[in-house]
């Protein structure tokens, strides 16, 4: 196989822009493009930028933005990032996330620093700069200014790809498509742009309609951009009628126009796209040979996994969050590990604020295990409480992640150990028994984004342990955080002697990772969140652990 380093100069780079109504899933494609590509043995990297003020989405709120994903090097990032991660294995850091809200603060921060001498700042030229520089990974000469810029950049990378979060003609993108426009021009054939529209069909005319399209294209262009590569998001099939009149008013080739359909998988993206050709388009843009199609063997073994599975097991998801994007990377963490276990995850979200003693049988009925989900603040943690003693005394296979844990943690405290006020510093600052506290270098902290523990930290894992095998026997794990309250350590030899043991220890600051009834058949937390490191083709321990504990369950069904 030809590979890319044989024929380029200069690394390549692949715009993703969209266009008609958000949500379309410019992420998945996204994530399918640097699949495809590194298939074809190039090293990909994928960046978002979102044209939001917010400096990161780490104080957003769930149900306005879903879940905030946490990059190796501790940066709270959007959830397509992990769509990046699951689908390519990339590690992504705080590089690959950038805001309208980290631009303009870097920009404000140099002007400010003098770094201008003096001229008057506007959105262009400083502004498309300083996007063009973060689009283009050229990091290098901030470093020293700007702590932000502290990890170097990846180097020798061949091709780079930039998704535009939005949809064309909102006010907030205008100086990232700007940006876009000149780097078009400046990089010549060593720049794609690939715009995702949609499609819609009309059921009262049995139409499909590509009006919407031509006019989201229209706007693009007439703010300089032609996109070469058109992906067209739609429910039914398009025909080549359907194609090709797209191609003639949209001034894009024919064989550049791909669909994405509705499929049954977000994983079968990669396989649609490459068969489409998608892949080989942007090639043939840029002017490398294309050579044979990547059979992507692990990729295919996979989705066979996933469609010939004949039985179902059902997880309850208790959090207080009633939004899919809220827990997404704890659904697909529980997806992949039921295809390796050769059965559908049938996921049930149970809202924590609804349970009480008097009806926790009837809202966990028929769940063959239960995941108590992470999340901040009081509202909802006693219906989490109450569904942890439920699983605890009744033997249901358990995995409180995060504030989970702590929440395992609280209910052990009240009904185990007998301090009935038990509760965390978080909810209760009067409590006499606080098992779970405020972490030492948090106390002093008032600002909220991005002063959490943050990123990867080692565990140390205590040898027979299950989640010791789980790991594979491995004594020391690194796992990514997002928290600022700690299991109080005063109270450790109280839980160990009645028997929820400490078996995961960050070694540098004595802080508990995870805790495990050892009694149970499975009931562990982790302070951690272990959804953050399972991809496609390395689904992590943990949930592989937990899904095969359920899977010896009786409602485990065929299907």
């Amino acid at each position: 196989m030809q590979t890319f380093k044989q024929h380029r100069m200069n690394t390549k780079y692949i715009f993703v822009t969209g266009g008609v109504v958000s949500s379309l899933g410019k992420g998945i494609i996204s994530a399918s493009i640097g699949k495809l590509l590194q298939a074809r043995g190039f090293k990909v990297t994928i960046q978002k930028f979102d044209p939001y003020i917010n400096i990161d989405p780490g104080t957003l709120n769930p149900y306005e933005h879903g879940e905030c994903y946490v990059t190796e090097d501790g940066f709270e990032t959007d959830l397509d990032l992990g769509h990046y991660e699951r689908f390519t294995g990339i590690h992504t850091t705080r590089n690959n996330s950038i805001t309208t809200g980290r631009i303009y603060k870097t920009v404000i921060d140099r002007e400010r620093h003098g770094d201008y001498l003096g001229k008057t700042i506007q959105v262009v030229p400083h502004i498309t700069d300083e996007i063009k520089r973060r689009m283009l990974r050229q990091n290098e000469e901030l470093r020293m200014k700007n702590e932000e810029f502290a990890a170097a950049p990846e180097q020798n990378l061949d091709f780079v790809i930039t998704e535009v979060g939005g949809t064309i003609g909102d006010i907030e993108s205008a100086p990232f498509m700007e940006a876009i426009r000149q780097l078009r021009w400046q990089l010549g054939r060593d720049a794609v742009c690939v715009h995702l529209t949609y499609v819609p069909y009309l059921k009262a005319a049995d139409e499909l309609k590509t009006k919407p399209t031509q006019h989201s294209v229209k706007e693009l262009q007439g703010m300089g951009i032609q996109p070469d590569i058109l992906v067209l998001r739609t429910e039914r099939h398009l025909d080549d009628h359907v194609r090709m009149k797209v191609a003639s008013f949209c001034n894009v080739d024919l064989e550049c126009v791909v669909q994405s359909e509705d499929m049954p998988s977000i994983y079968e993206v990669p396989v649609s796209m490459q068969k489409q050709g998608l892949d080989a388009a942007i090639m043939r843009k840029i002017g490398i040979p294309v050579g044979e199609m990547p059979a992507m063997k692990p990729w295919h073994d996979f989705l066979d996994k996933q469609r010939n599975a004949k039985r179902e097991v059902h997880i309850g998801l208790v959090g207080k969050y009633d939004l899919q994007d809220a827990y997404k990377s704890i659904r697909e963490s529980l997806n992949l590990a039921g295809i390796y276990n050769d059965v559908k995850a049938r996921l049930h979200f149970i809202n924590s604020e609804e349970i009480t003693r008097e009806n926790v049988n009837e809202k966990l009925d028929g769940m063959a295990g239960i995941v108590i989900c992470p999340g901040f603040g009081q509202r909802g943690i006693e219906g989490k409480i109450i569904a942890a003693e439920y699983t605890r005394t009744n033997d249901i296979p358990t995995f409180g992640i995060c504030l989970g844990m702590q929440m395992m943690v609280i209910e052990f405290a009240r009904n185990v150990l007998g301090y009935k006020d038990a509760n965390s510093r978080e909810m209760d600052e009067q409590t006499p028994h606080n098992v779970i506290d405020i972490m030492e270098e948090q106390k002093s902290i008032t600002q909220m984004g991005g002063t959490m523990r943050l990123g990867a930290y080692e565990c140390e894992l205590q040898k027979g342990s299950r989640v010791y095998e789980a790991y594979g026997k491995e004594a020391m794990i690194s796992e990514r955080h997002r928290h600022r309250y700690e299991f109080n350590n005063a109270y450790k030899e109280e839980y160990e002697a009645a028997g929820m043991k400490c078996v995961g220890v960050n070694p540098a600051a004595n802080l508990v990772e995870i805790v495990e009834i050892p009694d149970k058949r499975w009931y562990i937390g982790t302070q951690f969140h272990p959804e953050y490191l399972s991809t496609v083709l390395h689904p992590h321990p943990l949930f592989m652990s937990f899904i095969n504990e359920c899977t010896q369950e009786k409602s485990v069904k065929s299907v």
